[in-house]
């Protein structure tokens, strides 16, 4: 099993992830962020917390609306390394560790974000749990993670790197470990179901306040078959959450 931080950490999956970063009219860019950037909306004078923060563009941007601090955390020393120079605002921190076992300071935060991070962590309840300790009173949680149906197929044996226009979903409801194909490698993602991820907010201490799945808007597009393409499947879930008053 490869864990994210150790896929990310590999010379070539680093190299060839921030090419494909770099392809006109790729689904993190197109799709994904700005959906992100409308469920976050307004951060004025928020202390955000950015688990996952990868190479700090979306910590640099978060600083330009506003935010009063910014604190990435990312476990992958390449990426921290990247965001450390992409970040340069006296608010910020990024920090180099596992976010599943960081000691989070109590009651600090106004917003915590991620983007496509939580499909790598194994135990979210544990996880759930340590941030809901982490938030203000009335903080929410915004993130984003690989849509179930892709986590539901194990690719590890589809070695596809190829543009694709049809997606399998397999196993379904056998949730857990995938070891997938991906850029070349394998790498270990977590599949869960919508009613997993529901269930673990409840369990959690979480309500649910917004859903959304990535359906593609047209103007995001520069090209018009790619755009009909990603009307095929979902490719990710957003998910908005606030905390539950304590019983």
């Amino acid at each position: 099993m490869v864990s994210g931080p150790q896929f990310f950490d590999d010379d070539d999956i680093f190299e060839s992830y921030w090419a494909r970063r770099k392809r006109q009219d790729n689904p993190n860019d197109t799709i994904e962020k700005p959906i992100m950037l409308e469920l976050v909306d307004n951060v004025k004078y928020m202390n955000v917390l950015d688990l996952g923060c990868g190479g700090g563009d979306f910590g640099e941007l978060l600083l330009s609306m506003g935010c009063q601090t910014y604190t990435g955390i990312d476990a992958s020393s390449k990426m921290i390394e990247r965001a450390g120079k992409t970040i340069s605002s006296p608010q910020a921190t990024v920090i180099h560790s596992d976010i599943a076992t960081y000691d989070y300071v109590p009651q600090q935060y106004h917003l915590i974000v991620s983007r496509l991070t939580l499909h790598y962590v194994e135990n979210l309840e544990n996880l759930f749990i340590r941030l809901r300790s982490a938030l203000k009173q009335d903080g929410k949680i915004i993130f984003s993670v690989e849509h179930p149906v892709l986590t539901s197929n194990n690719m590890a044996t589809e070695k596809l790197d190829t543009f694709r226009d049809v997606w399998t979903v397999k196993d379904y409801f056998q949730t857990g470990a995938r070891d997938v194909w991906w850029m070349g490698k394998q790498v270990t993602k977590y599949h869960r179901t919508i009613e997993d991820y529901f269930k673990l907010f409840s369990d959690t201490g979480f309500q649910l306040v917004n859903l959304r799945e990535s359906k593609p808007s047209p103007q995001n597009f520069s090209n018009p078959h790619e755009y009909e393409r990603r009307l095929n499947v979902p490719l990710f879930l957003f998910f908005v959450l606030k905390t539950t008053p304590n019983k």
